[in-house]
C-alpha cells in the first residue's frame, strides 16, 4: 500500500522510467529575460560552496507555501532551484508534480534555465508532458504527473521551477523532505492557515526547529544541509534527511481526520476498512477445504496464510482523493480475481481468518526500514505497507508479540510470498506499526527475532590437490529470513541463475571454480532451505616449484559488511543472523602442513566471531561462526563496529602452507 505522499515521492524518482508519455508539443520556446521572475535572477546569483567531485548537483532553494481555505482545501505553491555540477547531474533540471481524477489539481507548472553567461531562458508550458505512473506491478493507477524539464543542460547551468497545486486532504496533515540525496543552501515549508486554526510541527532527523509565526503563517527553515551519501546498513535515504510532519488544528466541523493521538489514526483507518472483509460462501467453501482437519489456531492461521500469499500481487489504486490508498478493495473482489495489493491481501487474509473463528486486525507499516516510523507524530503518511496481526494463543511464544491489549498476536506479511506464516520479512522486523483496531488500537514494535532464528549452518568436504586444484561438496541449511532469501532467489531466476548466482556468492575470489552439481530442497512449512553443490577448481591454491602449496582453508566467502573509514552520518543496522562452517580438507598425499592460520575469538554486544584451525593426519579442519545481534547502533560507533568486522575478515581470509615430504 502507498499513501498518497509516499507514492508520490517514489515516482518523483523514477517517474521517467515507468511512465508513458503524452508529449504536447515540439521544441522548447525560449522567452525574454524580462518575463523572468525577481525570485529566480536573485537565487540564481547566490554563491555555491565547493563540494566534492562526485556531487551532481545542489539545491540553491526550496520553498513549499502550503495556503490552507477555510473549507479545508489548500494551494501548495512550490519554487526549486537547481545548480548542476556535474553531467550526471542533468537529470535534476527537471520539475514534476502529480494529480489525480477529482483530486489533487495541478494549476500552473513553469520553469527556466540560466546558462552561464547567456540570458535566462523560459520554458513554454506547451513542452509539459502528461506522465502515467503504471509500473509493472501496477493495474491501473488514477495517480498522474505532469513534468516540465531541460534535456541536456550545460553543466554549471541553473534550472528553476514554480508550480501551483490544489486539493483537499484526506487528514489536516502535510509532510515536507528538507532535502534528498543533494546538498541544500535554503530550504522553508511556510503554512499559512485560516483565523481560529492552529498547527504544531515535528522535525525528524534533526535538532528541534521551532517555527517563525506571523499571524496565521508558520515558517520551518534550513540552511546549508550538507549532501547525504548511501552508507553501508544504514536506514534509508528518508529515514536520514530532515524532514517535517505538520499536523493543522481546525474549527469543530471542518472536513478532514483530524489526528491528535495513534488511537485517532486507527479509529480513522479501521472506519475507512469497514466492512471491505465481508465473507461469501465460497470464501467460506475455501477455508473449509483448507482447514479440514486441522486443530489449531495457528495451523489453521499458517494455511489461509500460504493461500494468501499465492494470490498475485497486483496494485489497482483508485479513488486516492477519498481514501483508495488507505482502503483495501472488498475481500469478496481480490478472491474471485485472485490479484490484489498489500492492503487487499491483508484484507482477504482477515475476510477468511474471521470465517475460521480467528481474530485478526489490519496493521499500517513502514516496509523497508524499522527507524523510520516515529511516535512523535501520529499519521498514515509514515506508513507504506499493509499486513496482518494474528491473534493466536497456541503459536511459538518467539513469532508472538504477548504484552499488547488485544491479547497475544502474530504478525504476518501476505504479501511476501517466501516468508513462511511463523516468521516476519528481516526489513520489517522491529519497527513501530498500528494496530488497527478501533479504539483499542495500539502502536507496537514487532519484535525482532533472535540469531538462532535466522541461520546459515555449512559443511564443507573438500580434496585439495598437488597442483593447486581442488574439488568439493557444500551442503547448506538455511533456516528463518536466510531460508526466505535463497528460496526468493530461486524463485524469481530460476535454477541456471540461481546456480551461477550461488557460484559468484560463495567463490568471489576462487579463479575457474566451476560448480557441476546444484540440489535444492525447499521445506516452507519448517522455514528451511536445504542446498548441496559440487564445485571445483583448477587453480584454488598456489603451487611453487613442486614443493609447495599456499591456499585459503575457509574455502568458502564470508560475507561481513564493509564499513568504509572516516566520518559517518548515519545509523547502524544489524540484523540477527548465526553463520556456522565447518570445513575438511583431505590433503594431497606427500605434504604435510607446515603453517596454518591463528585461531581467533571475538566478542561484542553487537557481534560474536571465532575460527579455529586443527590439523591431523593428511587432513585439515576449520571451525568457523559469526553471530550478529539485531541491533541499531548510533553512528559514533562505527569505528568500533568497523575494527570488528575488519579483524574477522582478516581471520577468515587467512592462508595456509604446506611442503612437499622429502
Amino acid at each position: 500500500m502507498n499513501g498518497l505522499h509516499g507514492k508520490g515521492c517514489r515516482v518523483l524518482a523514477s517517474a521517467v522510467a515507468h511512465a508513458i508519455a503524452i508529449t504536447l508539443c515540439g521544441r522548447p520556446v525560449y522567452g525574454a529575460s524580462n518575463n523572468v521572475p525577481s525570485w529566480v535572477v536573485e537565487t540564481a546569483s547566490r554563491t555555491v560552496p565547493a563540494y566534492a567531485a562526485d556531487v551532481p548537483a545542489a539545491v540553491l532553494f526550496d520553498e513549499h507555501h502550503a495556503i490552507v481555505s477555510p473549507s479545508g482545501a489548500v494551494t501548495t505553491l512550490t519554487r526549486r532551484v537547481v545548480k548542476i555540477l556535474t553531467t550526471a547531474g542533468r537529470s535534476e533540471a527537471e520539475g514534476i508534480e502529480f494529480y489525480t481524477k477529482n483530486g489533487r489539481q495541478v494549476r500552473q507548472l513553469r520553469a527556466w534555465i540560466v546558462v552561464p553567461g547567456r540570458q535566462i531562458k523560459t520554458l513554454d508550458s506547451a513542452m509539459i508532458e502528461d506522465l502515467g505512473s503504471f509500473g509493472q506491478l501496477e493495474l491501473y493507477d488514477d495517480v498522474r504527473f505532469r513534468r516540465i524539464a531541460f534535456e541536456n543542460v550545460e553543466v554549471g547551468s541553473i534550472f528553476a521551477y514554480e508550480s501551483e497545486v490544489v486539493q483537499t486532504p484526506l487528514f489536516a496533515q502535510d509532510e515536507y523532505d528538507f532535502q534528498n540525496d543533494l546538498p541544500v543552501l535554503n530550504a522553508r515549508y511556510v503554512l499559512t492557515l485560516p483565523p481560529a486554526w492552529r498547527a504544531t510541527g515535528v522535525v525528524f532527523n534533526h535538532q528541534p526547529l521551532q517555527p517563525v509565526i506571523e499571524g496565521s503563517t508558520y515558517t520551518w527553515e534550513l540552511d546549508n544541509l550538507p549532501p547525504r551519501r548511501k552508507e553501508p546498513e544504514a536506514p534509508s535515504l528518508r529515514g536520514c534527511i530532515p524532514r517535517l510532519g505538520i499536523s493543522f488544528k481546525p474549527p469543530a466541523g471542518t472536513p478532514g481526520a483530524v489526528f491528535a493521538s495513534w488511537t485517532d489514526v486507527s479509529r480513522w483507518e479501521t472506519t475507512l476498512t469497514a466492512g471491505q472483509d465481508n465473507p461469501t460462501p465460497e470464501m467460506a467453501a475455501k477455508v473449509g477445504e483448507l482447514t479440514r482437519g486441522v486443530d489449531t489456531q495457528y495451523d489453521k492461521a499458517r494455511l489461509i496464510g500460504h493461500f494468501v500469499q499465492g494470490i498475485r500481487y497486483v496494485a489497482i489504486e483508485m479513488d486516492s482523493t477519498h481514501g483508495g490508498t488507505y482502503r483495501p478493495h472488498r475481500a469478496e473482489m481480490v478472491f474471485s480475481k485472485r490479484y490484489g495489493d498489500c492492503k487487499d491481501k491483508a484484507n482477504l487474509m482477515r475476510a477468511m481468518l474471521k470465517i475460521a473463528g480467528i481474530a485478526s486486525y489490519l496493521v499500517l507499516a513502514q516496509s523497508g526500514d524499522r527507524t523510520f516510523v516515529s511516535a512523535d507524530w501520529p499519521s498514515p503518511y509514515q506508513f507504506n505497507h499493509m499486513i496482518v496481526a494474528v491473534r493466536v494463543c497456541d503459536g511459538p511464544q518467539s513469532a508472538t508479540l504477548s504484552d499488547s491489549l488485544l491479547g497475544p498476536l502474530l504478525f504476518f506479511d501476505p504479501t511476501d510470498d517466501a516468508t513462511a506464516f511463523g516468521d516476519f520479512p528481516s526489513y520489517e522486523q522491529g519497527s513501530l506499526v498500528l494496530v488497527c483496531a478501533a479504539e483499542r488500537g495500539q502502536l507496537l514494535v514487532v519484535p525482532m527475532r533472535t540469531p538462532d532464528s535466522n541461520t546459515i549452518d555449512r559443511v564443507v568436504d573438500a580434496r585439495l590437490k598437488a597442483n593447486g586444484g581442488v574439488e568439493a561438496v557444500v551442503s547448506t541449511v538455511a533456516t528463518g529470513q536466510p531460508a526466505r532469501d535463497e528460496r526468493a532467489r530461486l524463485a524469481a531466476g530460476g535454477p541456471e541463475r540461481y546456480k551461477s548466482e550461488t557460484q559468484r556468492s560463495l567463490f568471489p575470489s576462487t579463479r575457474s571454480a566451476t560448480v557441476s552439481k546444484l540440489e535444492t530442497a525447499d521445506v516452507f512449512e519448517q522455514n528451511i532451505f536445504k542446498a548441496r553443490l559440487e564445485f571445483s577448481s583448477a587453480v584454488y591454491g598456489e603451487a611453487m616449484q613442486h614443493s609447495m602449496v599456499v591456499f585459503d582453508p575457509s574455502m568458502l566467502a564470508l560475507d561481513v559488511p564493509a564499513f568504509a573509514g572516516g566520518y559517518r552520518a548515519e545509523p547502524i543496522l544489524l540484523q540477527p543472523l548465526a553463520r556456522h562452517t565447518k570445513v575438511r580438507i583431505e590433503l594431497p598425499p606427500g605434504y604435510s602442513v607446515d603453517e596454518i592460520p591463528q585461531g581467533l575469538e571475538l566478542e561484542t554486544e553487537f557481534a560474536r566471531f571465532r575460527v579455529a584451525y586443527n590439523h591431523a593426519a593428511g587432513e585439515l579442519d576449520v571451525d568457523e561462526e559469526l553471530r550478529t545481534e539485531g541491533v541499531t547502533l548510533p553512528a559514533s560507533e562505527s569505528i568500533r563496529v568497523k575494527r570488528f568486522f575488519d579483524e574477522v575478515r582478516r581471520a577468515d581470509n587467512q592462508e595456509a602452507v604446506l611442503v612437499r615430504l622429502h
